[in-house]
């Protein structure tokens, strides 16, 4: 059955990849939720899609040339201002105790597209392991090099490369590398390359889906995980689709 990832968390109604938003996308019963990571200058780990700090918090600049004491003093929420009051970026830390009791997955993604950030997948590994997560978790980037870095130091975490592009023989070119997993937008997903993919049985998770028509249309060619900003919704038409 199809599962239901919040995309950034419940973002579609709540500030994006703030413990807000991933305590909002719980108790909307998503079955999992996605998020982005970066470094900071420091080496901290955090919770934050874009590369600079411009368009989500009230500060300017790059994720990279912050502490970490000085990066949480930012309001990751400034444009909902009055909404819901000072939520800052979070550590993958504070995310993993937030959700450890829980049953939700986490599709992290390596944000090492435009920075690298030398060492990310194993810092990234080594906290997966102190919470014992690693059944728990789906390690995602659009740089595939990272992603088979994650692969070579875990090879039992499961991975997925991100793409915007159409890629030609996508299920070949994802069990060439060993991948589990094929992360493309669900414009992409034509029957054709959803049979191909199925039939090498790779899982595919597909973002970010969040009109009601183009939810059921991924329901309805069986797509492993739907990630989309309202998992209200998608949760609502997967139970109807069920319960049909």
């Amino acid at each position: 059955m199809t599962k239901n990832f919040a995309h950034r968390g419940f973002s579609g109604k709540y500030p994006e990849n703030t413990l807000l938003a991933f305590e909002k996308a719980i108790e909307a019963q998503a079955d999992g939720i996605e998020l982005d990571v970066q470094l900071t200058k420091d080496g901290e780990i955090v919770i934050i899609h874009d590369e600079t700090i411009d368009r989500t918090t009230n500060g300017k600049g790059l994720v990279a040339d912050y502490t970490y004491e000085e990066l949480e003093k930012f309001d990751a929420s400034y444009i909902y201002t009055g909404q819901f009051g000072f939520n800052k970026i979070p550590t993958l830390r504070e995310y993993f105790n937030l959700i450890k009791d829980t049953n939700i997955i986490t599709n992290i993604e390596l944000k090492t597209g435009i920075n690298e950030y030398q060492g990310i997948e194993e810092k990234v590994y080594n906290l997966i392991k102190e919470f014992q997560l690693e059944d728990r978790v789906i390690i995602s980037s659009f740089n595939h090099y990272s992603v088979l870095r994650m692969k070579a130091i875990a090879p039992r975490i499961k991975c997925g490369f991100l793409t915007e592009t159409w890629i030609l023989n996508p299920s070949k070119y994802i069990k060439n590398y060993c991948v589990e997993c094929y992360h493309p937008h669900f414009a992409m997903l034509t029957p054709k390359i959803v049979k191909e993919l199925k039939t090498l049985g790779i899982e595919i998770n597909t973002w970010t889906v969040n009109k009601e028509e183009d939810i059921r249309d991924m329901i309805a060619k069986e797509i492993d995980i739907v990630i989309g900003n309202f998992p209200d919704l998608t949760k609502k038409i997967i139970d109807e689709t069920v319960n049909k």
